[in-house]
């Protein structure tokens, strides 16, 4: 293992040490120490770092931003260490941060990838992301958190379930419809499950593991393709993530017309695991119906009707 390789390994072990998860700075750490390794480089050298980042040509400015952050964050650490590393200039390429703009769901959408799963090879593979994709869709959690949970942290009497290791490591327990309930029943319950390899998962994968974000990604993917659900925009593209954000948005809708949202945003940012209230309010400018449900109401309230 060469020395910059060993370097990251401890960096990362002292950053998860510290709380952090690193799972992408992993990723594109890892990829950054090959690609100096390939130049036949030891330490971390600027202009390397810039040259990684900015792949490939044309890369969105957003991306690239984020590609050098990390190296950035990791040569601050490094330099501490060892004098010979270069930490890559705060004002080199920078970006403002942004929000993708999310992909909104239909029913019908999500019920045709539901469908589409049948189309997997093997009946458990077809169930188990029938049942991801359906329990993303009711409740709203992160594709990390889904895919995290374990088989005891369902309570199919209590009707609940409990996110243990949320974002910021923050525990949450959600309450879930009936019919979820006993989705996740039958799905438990099937012949064709496998016998768990470790820790008894509640989403196993056909080898009997734990599914990873990464399989997951490109199955979500041909699902897509398979349903004819194509982007609306360039920077509107149909992701995982966005069963989330359909949930969001289709809960604050119901809340428009059936009664008072203000009092109940705050129930559903904590539903949601939201460290900030105001990730939550984003959604009323995020999706055009809310944003012109808000206006109506305001209307309605400076005329004195509301």
């Amino acid at each position: 293992m060469s020395h910059l390789r060993n370097a990251l390994a401890d960096y990362l072990t002292m950053r998860r040490a510290l709380g952090y998860k690193m799972d992408k700075a992993e990723r594109l750490l890892g990829q950054f120490v090959t690609f100096a390794e390939d130049r036949g480089e030891t330490h971390v050298r600027a202009g390397t770092a810039l040259a990684w980042a900015t792949k490939p040509a044309g890369a969105d400015a957003i991306w690239t931003s984020r590609r050098l952050a990390e190296v950035r964050l990791f040569a601050r650490h490094l330099r501490t260490l060892d004098p010979r590393t270069e930490v890559p200039a705060d004002d080199l390429l920078p970006a403002q941060i942004r929000r993708a703009t999310p992909y909104l769901y239909t029913p019908r959408e999500i019920a045709a990838l539901m469908r589409a799963t049948g189309n997997l090879r093997g009946t458990h593979v077809q169930a188990t992301y029938r049942t991801l994709i359906g329990l993303l869709a009711t409740t709203g959690m992160r594709i990390g958190e889904a895919i995290g949970l374990d088989r005891g942290d369902f309570d199919a009497g209590g009707g609940m379930v409990t996110i243990r290791h949320g974002k910021f490591d923050k525990a949450r327990a959600l309450p879930l419809h009936p019919t979820t309930v006993a989705a996740l029943q039958d799905y438990l319950h099937r012949d064709d499950r496998p016998c768990p390899e470790g820790p008894p998962v509640l989403l196993i994968s056909s080898r009997g593991k734990r599914l990873r974000y990464n399989t997951v990604q490109p199955i979500f993917r041909k699902l897509l393709h398979h349903c004819g659900i194509a982007p609306r925009s360039a920077a509107c593209r149909p992701r995982i993530h966005d069963l989330r954000h359909s949930f969001a948005v289709s809960t604050i809708i119901d809340d428009y017309r059936t009664g008072d949202p203000g009092s109940r945003l705050a129930i559903l940012s904590t539903y949601l695991g939201h460290a900030d209230p105001g990730d939550t309010y984003w959604y009323l400018s995020a999706a055009p119906e809310l944003l012109a449900l808000a206006g109506e109401r305001l209307e309605r309230h400076l005329a004195g009707d509301a």
